[in-house]
C-alpha cells in the first residue's frame, strides 16, 4: 500500500518502523508536530518520529494547524494514497481529509474501544485499577475515537506496570495488529465495526493537579496513582516547601493509628502512612534534585518521623 503516516512520540515508532521495513508498503510522507523546545537550555527537539523519518529520508511535514491547510490537503491528494495512517499525533482530524485516501483514516488506539475514548487511555485505564487494556486498530470518523474497529487485542496490566511500562508493550502490540489489519484490507477479508456508543467511557488529558496525593486515600488508589501518572505529571506531595514526588513504589494493608501522610524512616527504607496502609516508595525526586532510590533518599534524612502534605484531589 501506498501510505502516509502521522504520529509524533515514541509510542508511533514501533508501527512507522514495521511499515518502513515491510516490502509491500511505501510511506511516501510523514506529517507529525512541531519541534518542542526542552531540557534545561529549552532547545529545539524534533520528535521521534521525525527523528527516524529523516534518518530513513523519508519526506517530513509539520504543521501548526490541519484545518484549512491547503499545504496539507494538496500533498495529501497528490500523493495517491492508499491510507494514512495515525498513532499519537496528538491533533484531531478535520472531518473533510478523512475521504482524501481510499481507505480514509486509520488509527492505532491504546484502548479496548469503546472504553478510554481520549488522549490519555493508557493512564486512565491504569488509574482505574484495570488489569487488561489493549489496542483498537479503528478507522477514525469525525468524532473523538468514535470510528468503526477493524481488530483488537488485549494486554494484561501487571500490578506493578507503570504508564511507561504499558505504552512500550502496547506500542508494539500496536505495530503487529496494525500490519495484520493492512494486510486484510488488501485482501478485502475485513471490514470495520461499529462500536456500542452507549458503552463508550472517556480517558481525558491529564491534569498536574491531578497528581497530587490525598494520604486520606487508601493505599491501592495512591499506588495506581503513582503507576499512572508516570512520567508526567507524576504523583506528589509536599515536604515542607518542598514537592516530593514518588516515581515508583510498592504498598501494604495494615491497620494503623499515625496521621495521615506521616513518612516513617523504617531502617534504610521508607512508608507512609495513609487509610489503612502504608507506600512504600522506592524511587523519589525532591523538588530541585535527580530522582534516587528512596535507601538513598532515606540517608539524607534527619527526622524519623515527618508528615507530609496532605493534598487532596480537585
Amino acid at each position: 500500500m501506498r501510505l502516509a503516516f502521522m504520529g509524533t512520540p515514541d509510542f508511533a515508532l514501533p508501527t512507522l518502523k514495521a511499515l518502513v521495513g515491510a516490502q509491500d508498503h511505501e510511506v511516501v510522507s510523514v506529517i507529525t508536530q512541531s519541534d518542542k523546545p526542552k531540557g534545561r537550555g529549552r532547545l529545539l527537539q524534533a520528535p521521534p518520529v521525525k527523528q527516524y523519518a529523516m534518518e530513513k529520508g523519508i519526506l517530513v511535514l509539520q504543521p501548526e494547524r490541519l484545518r484549512e491547510n491547503r499545504e496539507i490537503y494538496q500533498a495529501l491528494e497528490q500523493a495517491h494514497l492508499d491510507a494514512v495512517i495515525v498513532v499519537a499525533y496528538g491533533k484531531m482530524i478535520p472531518a473533510d481529509m478523512l475521504a482524501i485516501p481510499e481507505f480514509g483514516f486509520i488509527n492505532v488506539h491504546a484502548s479496548l474501544l469503546p472504553s478510554f475514548r481520549g488522549a490519555a487511555p493508557i493512564n486512565r485505564a491504569i488509574l482505574a485499577g484495570c488489569t487488561e487494556t489493549g489496542v483498537s486498530i479503528m478507522q477514525i470518523d469525525s468524532g473523538m475515537d468514535s470510528g468503526p474497529v477493524y481488530l483488537q487485542a488485549v494486554l494484561p496490566i501487571d500490578e506493578n506496570d507503570d504508564a511507561l511500562s504499558v505504552s512500550k508493550k502496547l506500542s508494539e502490540l500496536g505495530a503487529r495488529k496494525l500490519m495484520e489489519t493492512l494486510s486484510s484490507l488488501a485482501q478485502g477479508s475485513i471490514s470495520p465495526q461499529p462500536q456500542d456508543h452507549e458503552q463508550a467511557t472517556l480517558a481525558p488529558m491529564l491534569k498536574k493537579e491531578e497528581g497530587e496525593i490525598d494520604w486520606e486515600d487508601d493505599p491501592v488508589r495512591i499506588h495506581n496513582m503513582i503507576r499512572a501518572f508516570v512520567p508526567w505529571p507524576c504523583a506528589y506531595t509536599s515536604m515542607g516547601s518542598k514537592t516530593l514526588k514518588i516515581l515508583a513504589a510498592s504498598y501494604s494493608r495494615e491497620d494503623h493509628d499515625l496521621t495521615k501522610g506521616t513518612l516513617i524512616k523504617d531502617g534504610q527504607d521508607l512508608k507512609i502512612a495513609c487509610s489503612r496502609g502504608f507506600i512504600l516508595p522506592h524511587v523519589v525526586q525532591v523538588e530541585g534534585k535527580k530522582a534516587m532510590e528512596s535507601r538513598a533518599f532515606s540517608c539524607g534524612l534527619h527526622d524519623s518521623h515527618m508528615v507530609l502534605g496532605t493534598g487532596g484531589r480537585p
